[in-house]
């Protein structure tokens, strides 16, 4: 009898590196498992932590007074007016970093083992931007709580509608923080971002308010943050509604988005 040829014997054995022949994990591979690694890992990076939760919290006791709770503006005062973009501030940083630990990741070669297994880059992108929103939120919750502390006033309503805006918000900086982390290297990345963030704070108001229709108004209507801000100070009832702020809160979304997925696929291309 003759023994079978080699041939023979490897189309008859499943290639085990073949992705195809593999079955597809539940939703590409998401899982409880994977997002509370995810979430641990950002937890234990206690630099991104400190800018992203502790610094918000700290800009915002310091840069506030008693005065300033006597202040009207809308519905509340000026010390929730603060409050609100340095809120917005922290959410920012936090889901930013997120979306820039991809370069680290890329660095170590640890999204290139990852792109060995079933594992789908939606769902990858997708643990990133779930656990970022759930950071996020500690980091809004963490100034709120300072709120009361410095006499923060407004109605309940405004409380609520105002945070969820914030948070929801935020997600924009998510695609932000992927573009950028798949743009530069590891160790440029984060030095990048945080002064990066904050001059498109400043330019968009979060840390001084901007005089409508002057010059510096004209050029932050132009940044990514301009938009975000205005429609979380909206339930305050200071200006009137602007489809200008969805316009170019959407738009940079779009942008960063395109930037990201333009990024990631030439990354992906290199396995």
């Amino acid at each position: 009898m003759s023994s079978p040829s080699l041939s023979s014997v490897k189309s008859s054995t499943p290639d085990r590196f073949d992705p195809s022949s593999r079955n597809a994990p539940p939703l590409g591979g998401l899982s409880l498992t994977l997002l509370s690694l995810e979430a641990r890992r950002r937890l234990r990076n206690r630099r991104s932590m400190i800018f992203s939760i502790l610094l918000p919290v700290a800009f915002f006791l310091m840069f506030t007074t008693t005065d300033y709770s006597a202040t009207p503006y809308g519905n509340g005062n000026v010390v929730a007016n603060m409050m609100i973009g340095m809120a917005l501030y922290g959410a920012l940083m936090t889901t930013t970093g997120a979306g820039a630990a991809v370069s680290n990741e890329r660095a170590s070669g640890w999204s290139r083992q990852l792109r060995l297994t079933p594992l789908r880059p939606i769902s990858y992108i997708g643990a990133k931007a779930i656990v970022g929103m759930l950071i996020s939120a500690i980091a809004i919750g963490a100034v709120y709580a300072c709120g009361p502390l410095r006499h923060a006033h407004m109605p309940v309503t405004t409380w609520i509608g105002s945070a969820l805006i914030v948070w929801l918000g935020s997600l924009v900086f998510v695609a932000f923080g992927l573009f950028v982390g798949y743009l530069l290297p590891s160790d440029n990345a984060m030095q990048i971002v945080g002064p990066l963030m904050a001059l498109l704070a400043f330019l968009g108001g979060m840390f001084i308010p901007l005089t409508p229709g002057s010059a510096m108004d004209r050029v932050g209507s132009l940044t990514p943050m301009y938009g975000l801000h205005k429609l979380a100070l909206w339930p305050m009832g200071a200006e009137t509604f602007s489809w200008w702020w969805v316009v170019n809160a959407l738009t940079w979304l779009v942008i960063f988005l395109g930037g990201a997925a333009w990024r990631m696929g030439r990354d992906t291309a290199r396995v």
